[in-house]
This record gives structure tokens, sequence and C-alpha cells, in this order.
């Protein structure tokens, strides 16, 4: 089991400059990964963002967006950043992937989130293209430098189709903050669909989790902030670790699901949080 934390980026008007310095502390503290938390209509910084500067702080530990909402990007456009975000890492970059439910997200003309499952099959294929070197525009230039790697993906959501796009384009799963009654059928369902697809080996499977440690009650008022008009059956049960053991029984339990990495999200922006989880799991 890999222990990772996230990036305070979507902690509501959180200091920009936090980000670095705090990626940087994840680090010398032996987190496994840095993950972002994806939203447009909320006052944070964009994934994006946080992940190219936690690259430029850092040099070993692994960077993933958990999840971005890729249709609200123009796909070529999304593809040259992740490609340059993760060469800035030297590859320490996984792309983790959602579609989103809520049109307040989708502020991009001609991006809306009607057809945003359409849009995302036909993205997933320019990603890999634009990858590749091919051609962008009407002209000869690739979007990316020569060498550039294909980025590993990881498919978040809760539906049949979150699960098929994973087994033809993706490495992996990524359950939400949510209760383990609610996220073990859909690592079971990722691990079933994995098999049935004929991919070889198992599906890597992520899980997120809120904490707070020290300002219990900030951090309680920051998810409930952050999930004000989210789907009543996400608002109404993220997780929120408190305690030394509330963190060690999640940890307990998603090792017995099989789940190969929890990332503890920070419900608040304080860097010290980084020094009281270390202190529980590293």
């Amino acid at each position: 089991m890999q222990i990772g934390i996230g990036l305070p980026n979507q902690v509501r008007d959180v200091t920009a400059s936090t980000i670095p310095r705090w990626a940087a502390r994840a680090e010398e503290a032996e987190f496994s990964t840095l993950a972002t938390t994806g939203r447009y209509a909320y006052p944070g910084v964009s994934d994006t963002v946080a992940l190219a500067a936690a690259a430029g702080a850092t040099t070993t530990i692994g960077l993933l967006s958990a999840v971005l909402l890729a249709p609200t990007w123009p796909g070529a456009l999304l593809a040259k950043e992740i490609a340059g975000i993760d060469g800035v890492s030297g590859g320490r970059l996984t792309l983790g992937v959602g579609v989103g439910s809520r049109e307040d997200e989708f502020t991009v003309p001609g991006h809306q989130l009607h057809g945003r499952g359409a849009r995302l099959e036909s993205d997933l294929a320019t990603y890999r293209e634009v990858w590749a070197g091919a051609p962008v525009g009407n002209g000869p230039n690739p979007a990316v430098p020569s060498g550039t790697r294909r980025v590993p993906m990881l498919f978040g959501g809760y539906t049949a189709r979150a699960l098929d796009r994973m087994v033809r384009w993706g490495e992996g799963y990524i359950g939400g903050s949510l209760p383990p009654a609610m996220t073990a059928p859909r690592f079971e369902a990722a691990k079933r669909a994995w098999q049935e697809a004929g991919r070889q080996g198992a599906p890597k499977l992520v899980v997120l989790a809120y904490f707070a440690l020290g300002d219990t009650e900030a951090g309680r008022a920051n998810i409930q902030d952050f999930y004000r008009l989210a789907p009543k059956e996400i608002a109404t049960n993220a997780v929120l670790c408190t305690t030394r053991e509330t963190i060690e029984q999640t940890i307990t339990v998603y090792t017995g699901l099989g789940v190969d990495e929890i990332i503890f999200v920070p419900a608040t922006d304080d860097p010290d949080e980084i020094t009281r989880l270390a202190g529980i799991v590293t």
C-alpha cells in the first residue's frame, strides 16, 4: 500500500504560493504521490498550474490529477499541457481523468456539458496522437518535443462508460472520497472489467480520502463548501479523517480491499498538515 497526499489547490481561496512549498515538504516526508483535485468554477488553482508548480519544486515524488475534468478542455491543448508538465517532472505524471457532471464547470465555448462523453472519446485519441508527435493544426509541426512519452492515465467515475474507457485507454481506476461500502463495489467492477477485456495483470486502484488533523472544524467547513452544489449522494457522504484512528482504519480497510494507493487530500491549506499526516503514515 502506497500513501500519497493531495495538494491544497482546491481549498477555497488558497494562497497559490503555498503549492510549491507544500510539494517540496511532501516529498521530504516521503509520500508516494502528490495529487490535485480539479474544478474550474471554484476559487482555487487549476490542476495544470498546481502540477507544474509541484513538478518544478520536486524531483522524485509522483504526480497525479485526481481527477481532471478533461472534457472542459480542448483536447489538443490539454495534451500539450500534460506533456509539458510530464516532461518538466522527468516523467512522473499520471493523468487522472473524469467527465464532470456540473454545467458551471464547462466554461470554454463549444465545450459544454452536453456531449462531454463523446467529446472525451475523441479527445483520448487526440492525446495519443499529440504525444506521438503527430502534426497539429494545418501545419507540419507537432505540439510536443520529440521523445515525449505517452502519459499513463487513470479514470474516475461511477458509470460503466468510465470503466470501459479505463480498459481501453488507461492503467487503472480512481475511487472518490466516499465510504468503503460505496467504493468497494466500484473497485470490484474495475477489476472485473479489466479481466473481461483481456488486459494483462490488474488495474491500478487508487482511492481518495479527505483529512484534517489540525483545525478539524475548518476542514469540515471547507469540504461542505466544496461540495455544496454537488450531487447529494456525494455531498453527504464525503469521507473526512480527523484522527489517527480514522487514518489508520482507512488504510486497513483499503489494504484489505486490494487498493494500491491512498491519496489523503487536505481539507485545509495548513502546511503543518503534512507533518501531522506523515507522523501517522510514514
